[in-house]
């Protein structure tokens, strides 16, 4: 344990996590347990379950070119979400906890939740909980509300005992090869940053003390920060590199051609415009740039070994009304800002058909391949939500 960790204590503190997948190991699991925690993961894989239970630990490689760092996270265990009883009584008294499931994954976690929060205050009486709610979506603690409070009584006071702490998630965890997997399967490769964002005013607690949570007053600036720039960078590189190179397998490769790597900068660059105009009192032009520089050189990462296919795929959620193209060229139409550059990255998207190194499509892109026979205002109007033409 480093002199930062030696601050940290458990004290019975314990912090249950939702999802014990690359971002829910990698990032918040690894963070409360270097912090203190003990650490309960509760997952819908029953292997994934048996397998930090056998072993009480894991461990995240940190990939950069300077060489990989191994970090072992310990004091950790898991529960089965269908064991809905055990996950009750554990969440009832926690003392934080995290959603890290995928926006597929929310629905089935939230009955048990609900029942966990009853049980918590028939046990507690009004101690508040707070989630963590590191999923990569806008207006995240607006959704769970609405969602949560259909499971919770009419009488449950829902405002008062649950933080709901929207984050901004801008680790990058790239997908394994199966040699990778079949070495060690709790095991999970993971870029060095790791700073964890979080809405300030969310939590009904005090902030937790926890290594590199970086608590912010306005944190829906900062998730269309990374909406705007790092989920739209991030797929700007792979549509426009599959459309020229693609043969390439990498993200870095496509990178590595200085077109691709200057008209990625330069959408980026736009998108921080229209940022700007969002939320004039937060953000200059200096930092967005400054930050703009920084993730490029994170995506071209080779020790990460991140692919074309894991950044671009899964069409329909990318190509989705709130997320990374079509938000900031609503915002782009609202303030009349130029978005010329983005819509360029979102006509590519419609024809991008990277496969994973199996040469597999993304499951649900086979579908979304199939609408695209209806002509590209056929996804502008249905999928993306954009009153646009072409």
């Amino acid at each position: 344990m480093n002199t930062t960790e030696n601050r940290y204590r458990n004290n019975g503190r314990k912090a249950v996590v939702f999802g014990a997948g690359k971002i829910g190991r990698s990032f918040i699991g690894q963070l409360f347990s270097r912090s203190g925690f003990e650490v309960v993961f509760v997952d819908i894989s029953k292997k994934m379950i048996d397998d930090l239970n056998r072993h009480r630990q894991y461990k995240v490689v940190i990939k950069s070119d300077a060489g990989d760092e191994v970090l072992w996270i310990k004091n950790v265990r898991g529960i089965c979400l269908t064991d809905t009883v055990q996950v009750i009584s554990e969440l009832a008294s926690s003392s934080v906890a995290a959603l890290s499931v995928g926006q597929q994954g929310i629905p089935e976690a939230l009955p048990i939740i609900a029942k966990a929060l009853i049980l918590r205050r028939e046990q507690l009486g009004d101690a508040p909980l707070d989630f963590i709610i590191a999923e990569n979506m806008r207006n995240a603690d607006q959704y769970l509300s609405e969602e949560l409070g259909r499971y919770l009584p009419r009488d449950y006071p829902l405002e008062k005992l649950v933080g709901l702490v929207e984050t901004s998630i801008g680790k990058m965890v790239p997908i394994m090869s199966l040699k990778d997997f079949e070495e060690d399967p709790l095991q999970v490769f993971a870029e060095p940053y790791d700073t964890l964002i979080v809405a300030k005013c969310g939590f009904k607690n005090p902030v937790p003390e926890v290594i590199n949570l970086a608590p912010k007053e306005n944190i829906k600036a900062w998730v269309d920060r990374k909406l705007f720039i790092h989920n739209l960078g991030h797929v700007t590189s792979a549509y426009l590199g599959f459309r020229n190179h693609p043969e390439s397998l990498y993200l870095h490769q496509v990178l590595d051609d200085p077109e691709i790597f200057k008209i990625t900068r330069l959408t980026m660059l736009q998108s921080a415009d229209i940022l700007m105009a969002l939320y004039p009192e937060e953000f200059t032009s200096s930092q967005l740039m400054d930050h703009i520089d920084d993730l490029l050189s994170r995506f071209r990462n080779k020790a990460l070994g991140d692919t074309v296919f894991r950044v671009g795929c899964d069409l329909y959620r990318k190509l989705s009304p709130e997320d990374r193209l079509a938000a900031p060229i609503k915002a782009a139409i609202s303030l009349n800002k130029p978005y010329d550059l983005i819509f360029n990255v979102l006509l590519a998207a419609i024809n991008f058909r990277a496969t994973n190194e199996q040469g597999e499509y993304f499951p649900a892109d086979i579908k979304f391949f199939s609408e695209t026979l209806f002509g590209i205002n056929h996804i502008l109007r249905n999928i993306c939500r954009l009153d646009l033409k072409v």
